[in-house]
């Protein structure tokens, strides 16, 4: 395969060759830099990059050249090289059209000229912004294939879980490749079994478990060892912030997550407003970023395993494994999270899965360009859902239950979803059924303002309907509200008794359950901020608070 090209666009010759310099320095190794002296020029070796094949992995351009600026050059280049990444360079005086290029043509980032020394001022921003290209980027190379269609509920499992946990793959739809089809077929005696895995060494997988080949990737490992001074379930961001301040702060800590780190926030296709990300991030960058740096402070983090069970003995917790083992803890942190709620209706069990999916599914975008896409809800992630989908499908008509999403969606969504042309938003609107039998056909949508229901054409639904509690490990063991979701530090207290069972001579702490020494954050505690950061900050604070109680046993 062709080396991944770095395109560099300045009409200066002056600047232009010093940054193709300081990129050649740096990149040469796996990138092709190239150059062009104009946004004509750059926009006709897009093209032909794509008539060959070539990926595009970042352009670096300048915003004042004549005849096009560079955002004009990179609105036009993203319509064939989409995946790349975008940096502009400007002068100051060009920060503002800097800035509304983010939601324009969502850049990656701005660089204000000069930017020397590269080491500190350049290469730091592209070594992020091209690891996110690499983590993300659908190459032609030698790896993992998948054989499948895009209908069947276990080809999705298997997708979902190789995107989510950024193991690249290369997806062959049998219903369009008769190459694939035809292997598939031989695999079954004559009888297609979904999906077919061909690993690199050889080794072709029919049908597999998720944890099997969790296990053949080495996504999901063994623990290490048998004791942790910290345990936490769940590695959404709150549990990924615990394990990054637990094991910088010299605490064995394990993290036990069932599928992939990042939660239900790793299925966001873009957060916006998470501190210190001007141009936005995805959930599974995000993760990816907090769980390399959990590992590499120390932190062990079992992907693909589920607990099964918690108990307490004495002053320790113990939990069981999926697989049968058992690992022990003084402290526990529960960061569980929350599950997507089902809307319930006819169709729904029997397209789950295959054209019906809850959450994101950024793993089959892809898979609907040039369809109809319904999206279902009317929060942030609905609204980040359906921008993401926007670049792929034909049209995406958006259902929200109220008059409009000005009461559960942030303001800057609004406007992005209001200046896309091929997102509708059809408010008083809810789902009461879904037809199709091995595909979605139609959406069965009723009215409240005309109270009148009519059915809805489309290949492909995405909800985003709120959540439920996971608590279920610890329900018999800590207090739970009415919800389901865990009760903790002064709300356990009430009228100046401490919970039931509590023997201790203080009050819980303030993210601690009714059980010393196993702790609540993220949102399955109650009453709380929904909001990456929130979660992040109350995974912090469990640590510290972790530390404290360790203090006394």
């Amino acid at each position: 395969m062709a080396k991944p090209v770095i395109l560099a666009v300045d009409d200066e010759p002056q600047v232009l060759n010093a940054i193709a310099r300081d990129l050649q320095a740096r990149y040469r190794t796996d990138f092709r830099v190239a150059q062009a002296s104009s946004g004509q020029e750059a926009l006709e070796a897009v093209q032909e990059y794509q008539r060959r094949g070539t990926p595009i992995a970042l352009f670096v351009v300048d915003q004042r050249m004549p005849g096009m600026s560079g955002v004009e050059f990179l609105a036009k280049a993203l319509v064939h090289a989409p995946q790349a990444r975008r940096v502009l360079l400007t002068a100051y005086a060009d920060t503002d059209a800097a800035i509304t290029s983010i939601n324009a043509i969502n850049l990656d980032y701005y660089l204000l000229k000069p930017w020397d020394p590269p080491e500190e001022r350049l290469y730091p921003v592209l070594d992020d912004i091209l690891g996110d290209w690499k983590a993300s980027a659908a190459l032609p190379y030698d790896g993992i294939r998948v054989a499948g269609t895009r209908w069947s509920p276990a080809s999705h499992a298997v997708k979902d879980l190789l995107a989510r946990s950024q193991t690249p793959y290369e997806w062959l739809d049998i219903e369009r490749n008769e190459g694939a089809r035809a292997m598939v077929e031989a695999l079954g005696d004559g009888h297609a079994k979904l999906p077919v895995v061909l690993l690199p060494d050889g080794l072709v997988m029919v049908a597999p478990e998720l944890h099997e080949l969790a296990e053949r990737l080495g996504i999901r490992a063994p623990a290490l060892q048998p004791f942790y001074d910290l345990i936490v379930i769940g590695a959404g961001p709150a549990g990924l912030a615990a394990a990054v301040y637990g094991a910088s702060e010299g605490l064995r800590t394990a993290v036990v997550e069932r599928e992939v780190p990042g939660g239900q926030a790793g299925t966001s296709s873009r957060i916006e407003n998470y501190l210190g990300f001007p141009n936005g991030i995805s959930g599974a960058d995000l993760a990816r970023r907090a769980a390399t740096q959990a590992k590499r402070l120390g932190a062990e983090i079992l992907s693909a395993q589920e607990v099964t069970a918690v108990r307490v003995e004495g002053s320790y917790k113990i939990v069981t494994l999926d697989d049968g083992s058992e690992l022990r803890c003084q402290a526990l942190i529960v960061a569980t999270g929350v599950e997507v709620r089902r809307l319930g209706v006819p169709g729904e069990e029997r397209l789950l899965g295959g054209s019906v999916y809850y959450g994101a599914a950024a793993s089959e975008a892809v898979s609907y360009t040039g369809c109809r896409v319904v999206v279902v809800g009317g929060a942030n992630s609905a609204g980040q859902g359906a921008m993401y989908l926007s670049r792929f499908a034909e049209e995406v008509v958006v259902l929200v239950r109220g008059e409009s999403l000005a009461s559960s969606m942030s303001q800057y969504l609004i406007d992005q979803i209001e200046a896309t042309p091929n997102i509708t938003v059809r408010p008083h609107s809810e789902v009461r059924g879904l037809a199709g039998e091995e595909r979605l056909e139609s959406v069965t949508v009723h009215d409240a303002s005309t109270d009148a229901s009519a059915e809805l054409p489309a290949d492909a639904m995405f909800a985003f309907i709120g959540a439920v509690p996971g608590s279920e490990l610890v329900r018999d063991i800590v207090e739970v509200n009415e919800q389901g979701f865990v009760v903790t530090g002064p709300d356990l207290v009430v009228d100046g008794r401490r919970p039931r069972g509590w023997t201790l001579q203080r009050d819980p702490m303030v993210l601690e359950t009714s059980v010393p020494g196993i702790f609540a954050a993220g949102d399955v505690r109650h009453d709380v901020v929904r909001r990456v950061a929130s979660a992040v900050g109350q995974g912090a604070v469990a640590v510290s608070l972790v530390h404290k109680y360790l203090d006394t046993v």
